[in-house]
Parts: structure tokens; sequence; C-alpha cells
């Protein structure tokens, strides 16, 4: 994991998601110049679909369809639920660019071959990741997109649960999420840190004192984000509320 964690401070949650689109664009645009491929990893929250409404505006030079994407975490409900994150980055961008759909890579639904069993969904998903990696056990994201709770937590990695202590495996089932609903598929801080950049999305006075925590090197037992780092760089998109408790 890279050292290199960088605050970048806008206005309001519109700016620093346009801000993050705007670079966003120019990663893919990059990883696919040179590898002919880029790889995201999407959250869910507003700032998280902020982003793609953005994109879906304006996404640049992007190929989408030589974009592999995946998703940080799910709850484990029905296909087609509201609630899904999946079902959320569809309407916002997904149904109006020109992805592939082989490059899709949903969470296991709550109501397919898995339901009532997050864990073996888990289990899944982590294969599916193993397909899809280049020598690794799961892919080097390109980008790993993050949204934060007020309490530190990112994905479902909520503190002082077993899914946040977890350190060997990349995906867990939860089913004692403190939000509900209780059960959840999540990539664990494994498999964010095997993200080439990581990416923080987060607004609002009620974060301040976690991005404060996190960002001055909490254990990440207890606040989560903080143990949410990038090989090659971790970058925390701020509005001025959740920025205002980091020293000037």
């Amino acid at each position: 994991m890279t050292d290199s964690v960088s605050v970048q401070t806008y206005d309001d949650a519109e700016a620093l998601t346009t801000a993050a689109a705007r670079q966003i664009i120019d990663v893919i645009v990059a990883a696919q110049r040179d590898r002919d491929s880029a790889s995201i990893v999407l959250t869910g929250g507003g700032n998280g679909i902020g982003l793609l409404r953005t994109l879906r505006a304006d996404s640049g030079a992007i190929d989408w369809s030589k974009v592999d994407i995946f998703w940080g975490d799910e709850r484990f409900v029905p296909a087609g639920h509201p609630d899904r994150n999946e079902v959320q980055a569809h309407e916002a961008l997904l149904d109006h660019v020109p992805v592939n759909p082989a490059r899709l890579h949903p969470m296991p639904y709550g109501d397919g071959a898995y339901a009532g069993d997050p864990d073996a969904a888990a289990h899944a998903y982590e294969h599916l990741l193993a397909a899809h990696a280049d020598g690794g056990p799961i892919p080097e994201f390109d980008v790993h997109l993050l949204g934060m709770g007020g309490e530190g937590h990112v994905n479902s990695l909520f503190p002082d649960t077993d899914a946040v202590r977890e350190d060997t495996r990349f995906v867990v089932g939860v089913t004692d999420s403190p939000k509900p609903p209780a059960e959840r598929v999540t990539l664990t801080l494994p498999a964010i840190r095997r993200a080439r950049r990581v990416w923080l999305l987060v607004a609002g006075a009620d974060k301040a004192e976690a991005v404060a925590a996190a960002i001055g090197g909490a254990n990440p037992l207890d606040v989560p984000a903080a143990g949410a780092l990038g090989t090659e760089e971790t970058v925390w998109f701020l509005d001025r509320a959740a920025a205002s408790r980091l020293p000037d």
C-alpha cells in the first residue's frame, strides 16, 4: 500500500462529484490506452450515484465497452430491488451508455441460487473476481469508489464487526449489519487494498469527525475508512462541511 493520501476539498457535494467524474475519465481513458481495458468498483449512496449521473451527462473519451464494472457491496435483497446499488447504478448511468453486458459483474441476489446464504454468495463473488484477475487472487482495480457513513463505515464494513476484522478473504457475507437490511455482501479491506486508486467521496458535517479520525490514522476496527488505502493513491474528495475538522 502507498502512503500517498491526499485531500481535495470542494464547496459542496455537487462540486466534489463533478471533480471526481472528471478525474475518473482521465484514469479510465489512460488505462484503456495502456492496457485496452479498465476496471472500476462502484459504490452507492448519494455521492456515488451522483458521480454516475455526472458521467451519464459527459463521460469524455471513455470506451464503455472496455470497462469491467464491479460493486464494493450490495444489500442481499431480490433482483431488481430498488435498494440494490446495482439497480441505482443502472438507472443513473449503465442503462444509458454502451456497456458490454459481459463486463458487468453484479453481486449475487438475495432471491437467487444463494437465497438465505449471504456467505455462499460472497464465496461465489470471490470466485468471480478471481476469474477476472490477471495472475493475482482478484483484479487490481483501477479505481475503487467508496462512500463513508457517519461512523466511518465503507462498503458494508462497519466498526467492530467480523467483516471489518477479516484479513484473509476478499468478499464476505454480512448478517449483522447495524444499518438495515442486516444481510449484505461486501468486499473487505484486503480487497479494497488491491485497488490502484481508492477514492472516498464524502459530504456533510455529520461525517467530519470520522473523516478527521480516518485521515488522522485511526484504528480501522473503530473507523473502517482508515483502512481503505490504494496501492498507488488514496484520495478523499470532500465538501467543506466534511473537511471542517481537518487541520488547516
